[in-house]
């Protein structure tokens, strides 16, 4: 075997060598494309770090979605308030209906009614039955005379002097009473007061 290699020509060495070298730097080329193709995978699969751009496009995509849902939600809040206002007072509008009926029925009845004293009841079940009703829906009545004074609650029209010293800053006298509607007060007092 000593003597084969040594027997071989010089030349099938160097074609040997040269044809290793040939194999390595074939092997060396499929190695370095085989991790080529791994990097660009790695590249494809590897998610991409968001710009800044791209953070400012998401950003600026869920405030503009905010905002119409804002923008959505106040018109339809603002249509339903004006949808209550203009039906707030159909319920006590329903409520008067029957008080009106009552006028109207007295009214036509009295053209003809030769008794007053039937007239003046009629009247009286009619004013209480609409207090009854007004009362229902939270209107009071202002209790004024015999109080003192209160400029938020009262509207002073005169001053006149007190008959006695305890009536000194107090209301003498109501002139058109005060209402409250659950507890607010819808028409001041107008008063005449003691000084």
């Amino acid at each position: 075997m000593a003597e084969s290699l040594c027997s071989t020509n010089p030349e099938n060495i160097i074609s040997m060598s040269e044809e290793k070298g040939l194999k390595n730097d074939q092997n060396e080329k499929e190695l370095n494309d085989q991790v080529m193709d791994e990097q660009i995978v790695e590249e494809q699969e590897a998610p991409k770090a968001p710009t800044v751009e791209d953070k400012f496009n998401e950003l600026n995509d869920k405030y503009m979605r905010i905002h119409a849902e804002f923008d959505n939600y106040r018109k339809r809040t603002n249509k339903e308030k004006v949808d209550i206002i203009n039906t707030a007072n159909a319920g006590m509008m329903r409520d008067l209906l029957s008080v009106m009926d009552d006028l109207h029925r007295a009214k036509v009845n009295n053209e003809t009614a030769d008794d007053i004293d039937s007239v003046k009841e009629g009247f009286n079940l009619i004013f209480n039955k609409l207090n009854a009703v007004l009362e229902a829906k939270g209107l009071t009545e202002m209790k004024a005379e015999g109080e003192v004074f209160d400029s938020e609650i009262h509207e002073a029209l005169a001053n006149v002097p007190a008959p006695s010293k305890k009536m000194k800053g107090k209301v003498i006298e109501a002139v058109e009473k005060g209402y409250y509607l659950n507890d607010k007060v819808i028409r001041y007092a107008k008063v005449v007061v003691g000084q």
